[in-house]
C-alpha cells in the first residue's frame, strides 16, 4: 500500500458526507504506521464505537469507505470475509457501508464481516501451518496476501460502481 496523509484519506472517500468527514479522526499513532506492510488502512472511530473507516488501495488511487457497525454480534464463530483466516486471533463483526452516489443516497448498502480490528493484513502475513510434504509456505503467504488485496479492493470498487 502507499503512504497516506491526513489531506488524501479524507479526500478518498466516496460515500462520506462533509460533517462525517469533518468528525473524521485518524487512527492512534497515525505517524507511525508502516504503510508497507498493510493491504488497506482501517480504522473505527474513538467518538462513534460503531463507525469505521478503511482506505483502500484500488489501482493506483486510495479509495476511502465508511463503515458502521452492525449492533449484533455472529451468534457463531465468524470467518472474516477478506483475511479468510481459519485460525483468528480476534473477533470478528459485521460492517456495513452506504453506496456511493445516487444508489447511497437511496439508502443502497453493501455488507461484509470482517476482523473487528481490522487485523486482516497481519493475519495474512502469517505463515500457514505446514499443508503437506513440499507444501510452499512462503508460496501460500503470498497468495494469501494477494488474494486479500483482491477482495478488499473488490469490495471498495463495488461501492464506487453506482457513481
Amino acid at each position: 500500500m502507499f503512504s497516506l496523509n491526513d489531506a488524501t484519506i479524507r479526500g478518498s472517500f466516496v460515500n462520506a458526507s462533509r460533517k462525517e468527514l469533518a468528525d473524521l479522526t485518524l487512527p492512534a499513532g497515525f505517524d507511525a504506521i508502516d504503510f508497507a506492510r498493510l493491504d488497506y488502512l482501517g480504522w473505527s472511530e474513538p467518538k462513534r464505537p460503531r463507525r469505521a473507516y478503511i482506505v483502500v488501495p484500488v489501482g493506483d488511487e486510495p479509495v476511502g469507505v465508511m463503515l458502521q457497525q452492525a449492533d449484533a454480534r455472529p451468534t457463531s464463530r465468524a470467518q472474516c470475509t477478506w483475511c479468510q483466516d481459519v485460525q483468528l486471533p480476534n473477533d470478528v463483526v459485521f460492517f456495513s457501508a452506504r453506496r456511493a452516489g445516487a444508489a447511497g443516497r437511496k439508502g443502497d448498502t453493501v455488507g461484509t464481516l470482517v476482523c473487528s480490528e481490522f487485523e486482516c493484513s497481519r493475519n495474512v502475513r502469517t505463515k500457514p501451518a505446514m499443508a503437506y510434504i513440499g507444501f510452499d509456505v512462503e508460496a501460500a503467504r503470498l497468495a494469501r496476501i494477494a488474494s486479500l488485496q483482491s477482495r478488499v479492493a473488490s469490495f471498495a470498487a463495488d461501492l464506487r460502481a453506482g457513481v
